[in-house]
Formats: C-alpha cells, sequence, structure tokens
C-alpha cells in the first residue's frame, strides 16, 4: 500500500513530461528571445562587442531626430488604412457570393484560399514585382485600353499600391472564415425581413452584417496585426531599399535595415517594442469601439 501511495504521489508530473517539449519550446524560442529583445533595446549593440547600456536613447532618438523611422512608420500606417478594409470588403463580397449555393462550392473555396497560403511568400514577391513592372501583365492590359502608365513598383506614387493589390489579393482565410459565419445565420430571419417588405440591402445591413460582426472583429484584428508584421512584399519589391525614395520603407523593412544592415541590434530591438505598443494601441481603440457596432447573440 506504501508503494501504491507514493506512486500516486508522483502522478501530477506525468501531464507536465508530455507539456514538456512545448514548454521548453516556449521557452527557449519565445520567452528568452523576447525578454532579451526587452533589454537590448536599452543598450547599444552591434553584434561583435558586448551590450552597453543606454537607457531610455534609443527611444529618444527613434521619436526625436530620427526622420526614417516616422517615414516608415507613415508608410506602413497608409498601407493597414488601406488595404485591410479592402481585403475585408473583397473576402465579404465573395463569401456572399460562395453562400449562394453554387455548385462545386469546396473547389472554388480551395482555390480562393491558395493566394493566402503563398500570397507571403518570395516567389510570389518576385512574381509581383514582374506584374507591375514598367512592361508587366498590368501594364499591357491598360495599353489595350488607351491608359499609359509607368512602372507601377518604380513610381512613388505608384509603388504602394502595388503592395496593398498584393494584401488584398490574400483574401482567401478571412473569406473562409465568412462564409462559415454566414453558414450559421438562419434562414428564418430572411425570409421573415422579405414578408416583411425588406430588399437585398436592407437585409445586407440589418441582418448580415449585425449577425457577422464578431466575426468582422475577429477578422480585422488579424489582419492589422498580420499587416503590420508585413515584411516579404516590401523587401523584394523594392529589392531591400524601401525605394523608390522611401515610399515602400514599411516598418518591419526598416527594422531589419537597422538590426541587420547598420548592426544596430539595440535600435532595432527598441523599434520592435514600439511596434508591439502600436499594435496594442490599436487592437485596444479597436475593442474600445465594439460596444458600437458589435453584436453577440446574448
Amino acid at each position: 500500500m506504501s508503494i501504491l501511495f507514493n506512486r500516486k504521489r508522483w502522478l501530477w508530473i506525468i501531464p507536465y513530461l508530455f507539456l514538456g517539449p512545448w514548454l521548453i519550446g516556449i521557452l527557449v524560442f519565445s520567452a528568452i528571445p523576447i525578454l532579451s529583445s526587452l533589454y537590448l533595446s536599452f543598450t547599444n549593440y552591434n553584434f561583435v562587442s558586448s551590450p552597453d547600456w543606454i537607457g531610455l536613447k534609443n527611444y529618444i532618438t527613434m521619436f526625436t531626430s530620427d526622420p526614417q523611422y516616422w517615414q516608415a512608420l507613415k508608410v506602413t500606417l497608409i498601407y493597414v488604412l488601406v488595404a485591410v478594409p479592402l481585403e475585408l470588403a473583397f473576402a465579404l463580397f465573395l463569401a456572399l457570393l460562395l453562400n449562394r449555393g453554387i455548385r462545386g462550392l469546396g473547389f472554388y473555396r480551395a482555390v480562393y484560399y491558395i493566394p493566402s497560403l503563398i500570397g507571403g511568400s518570395v516567389a510570389i514577391s518576385i512574381l509581383w514585382q514582374q506584374v507591375f513592372g514598367d512592361h508587366g501583365m498590368v501594364n499591357q492590359v491598360l495599353g489595350l485600353i488607351g491608359i499609359d502608365m509607368p512602372s507601377w513598383v518604380g513610381t512613388p506614387d505608384y509603388a504602394i499600391w502595388s503592395i496593398i493589390f498584393l494584401k488584398v489579393w490574400q483574401f482567401g482565410s478571412p473569406m473562409v472564415i465568412f462564409l462559415a459565419g454566414l453558414k450559421q445565420i438562419p434562414p428564418d430571419y430572411y425570409e421573415a425581413s422579405s414578408l416583411d417588405g425588406a430588399g437585398k440591402w436592407s437585409q445586407f445591413f440589418h441582418i448580415t452584417l449585425p449577425i457577422l460582426s464578431p466575426i468582422v472583429l475577429f477578422n480585422a484584428i488579424m489582419q492589422i496585426i498580420s499587416s503590420f508584421q508585413a515584411f516579404t512584399p516590401a523587401y523584394i519589391i523594392s529589392n531591400g531599399t524601401g525605394g523608390p525614395v522611401n515610399s515602400t520603407l514599411f516598418y518591419t523593412l526598416y527594422l531589419y535595415q537597422n538590426g541587420f544592415g547598420n548592426f544596430q541590434m539595440g535600435y532595432a530591438s527598441a523599434m520592435a517594442w514600439a511596434l508591439l505598443i502600436i499594435i496594442a494601441c490599436f487592437t485596444g481603440l479597436i475593442f474600445l469601439t465594439t460596444k458600437k457596432w458589435v453584436h453577440y447573440a446574448d
């Protein structure tokens, strides 16, 4: 009996043994690097010498004497505020079309989801660079209708739009989530509103959107976070420079240039933590407005 009792005393360890690999991964690959970057943000560190503690100097320099930082933040904000609404609107539009009971729904859903899987790859960014180049497919199509356009990726006024279109093209993930939400709306709601004389637009704004509002919130938060972290398209399309004339200098690209180009890892760490605070503020502001436009079942 004593041996059996002693064995039961150690049974609580078994779940942690199964969780061990995951806990070690979180600790080694997430927790320790995050805390290290917080420490490095208060230092001058160049990979070669030991970190030199300088306090808030990196943050002061960032906000007061680095015009490139504000340009990178401006470009990123334009990208987020334009690309995310367009992507969500396009995703919802296609979800509404697919929800009409067309044949081969599974095929179309899979095809439309593919851009979300490959859109962030280097290969697609290179392809996009060619499509929106001086003699790319976009300009060739526009030339057929008499519109002569310069290189999208080589012109400061249009370069950011080529990356925005790439973001909108990756509509598959929010579309699938919208489609799942549309499937959960009871048809009785539309039938009852039709008897009361409601049209399609009225049903959309008074039934579909209010019921989908929690899903809109989820998709908006997820896409805003991913848009702030966008890096590969800007790096590939601008050849790592953020050009032309810093028109595609995304926040993460400028962070990369400082950390791995100029070997200012302390400054880059400070930028990373500033980005975390910016994303948290955006998310918090959105949640503060949810009482006015998000409707839950209860």
